[in-house]
């Protein structure tokens, strides 16, 4: 495994989940240049450095024993890596405090240190909650490797900090130096709305969610075929995202205890504001979490999932995978797995490894909807 080594720390890091024979290292050459340029500008133990989006924990953990660190972000699996990687690389956990991104920060931040993600709603939201938490003469630095750093990204900094300039490429990766300004106090455009017309809802979606402007095509292909079984079965959404799936089932079905997770503090501040919205104070549990991982074995009856192909900007069906081994275990003896996917990712070849017994419910052009039976 790849040593980060840094001024600050040379460290051991693993990335989450984990899985056998890891492919991939949990930090890239952003990660360390943007360490390189913080040490050479200085660092004092006072210093209150704010980090957004640090993947696997590796600008927080190097920077750990150097200054007051506060890291910000809206995974929970990213919220697990630093918590392990703090603990193997021997460092005290209350080093560092996380803030979920759908949490406010505590500010003044003397320096602010941004990976640049993938959403780029998710970078203008933090960025907007900036305003007001920057010391005078407070340095900000945003980082990423240069295949994944749109031109937007400079925009929106500019927009709401102030002067942007590019570095130098050093290992394909790049800093954009932003000098901040006063500037009026943004109004943020998230989070967004959309309306589903059958059943007729109003869905809240924070800036991080998967399709914000509209309902996805997997769900929409997904929705007309939800099991219809009524009575008090126990039912999880798992990758919950807005809550749509589990809330839709709740409404065919007023008996069902439904679970809602999702590894995105900002899905699972929209799913539980469109549940309350939609069925008001009826019990639900509502989480972020890794998966089921925490659920107990044999405690559900139905699992609806629409799962991720995707973790970051790596592709692959890892985070799938595992969520059907979550799913099955989770399940008690007959429950049901039931799923969308794109025709040509192939789940029911999977499917049919884990659980046996596999059939196609429905179908369209792209999509197909699967229910695996425990047995």
């Amino acid at each position: 495994m790849p040593i980060l080594d840094t001024p600050f720390a040379r460290l051991d890091l693993i990335r989450q989940p984990e899985q056998a024979n890891e492919p991939l290292q949990a930090f890239d050459a952003a990660d360390e240049y943007l360490l390189s340029h913080l040490h050479e500008q200085g660092l004092m133990a006072d210093t209150r450095v704010l980090i957004l989006n640090d993947s696997f924990g590796a600008l927080a953990c190097a920077l750990a024993r150097h200054c007051r660190v506060v890291s910000s972000g809206d995974s929970h699996l990213a919220h697990l890596a630093l918590e392990k990687n703090l603990l193997r690389t021997e460092l005290p956990s209350t080093g560092v405090t996380f803030v979920p991104a759908s949490e406010p920060l505590d500010g003044p931040f003397d320096r602010v240190l941004i990976r640049v993600p993938k959403t780029l709603a998710l970078l203008e939201e933090q960025l907007i909650r900036l305003h007001g938490q920057l010391a005078p003469g407070a340095q900000v630095v945003a980082a990423a490797m240069i295949k994944h750093l749109p031109r937007a990204a400079g925009d929106l900094l500019e927009k709401y900090l102030g002067p942007v300039q590019a570095s130098l490429a050093v290992k394909k990766a790049r800093l954009l130096l932003v000098t901040p300004e006063d500037k009026p106090a943004p109004t943020s455009p998230y989070p967004t709305r959309y309306r589903l017309d059958a059943p007729a809802l109003e869905l809240i979606n924070h800036a991080n969610l998967f399709c914000r402007e509209g309902l996805d095509i997997g769900t929409r292909a997904f929705l007309p075929h939800l099991p219809c079984v009524q009575g008090e079965l126990r039912v999880a959404d798992l990758g919950c995202g807005n809550g749509v799936l589990g809330i839709v089932y709740a409404l065919h079905n007023p008996q069902a205890h439904l679970t809602l997770v999702d590894e995105s503090y900002m899905a699972v501040q929209s799913a539980r504001e469109n549940w309350q919205a939609a069925l008001g104070e009826r019990p639900v549990d509502i989480r972020t979490g890794d998966g089921l991982a925490e659920q107990p074995s044999d405690s559900l009856d139905v699992v609806l999932c629409n799962p991720p192909f995707h973790q970051q900007q790596v592709v692959g069906d890892f985070l799938a995978w595992r969520m059907f081994q979550q799913a099955k275990a989770a399940l008690s003896e007959g429950g049901e797995l039931w799923i969308v996917g794109n025709r040509h990712l192939g789940y029911h070849v999977k499917l049919k490894r884990l659980f046996g017994k596999v059939e196609q419910m429905a179908a369209t052009p792209k999509f197909v909807i699967l229910r695996a039976i425990k047995s």
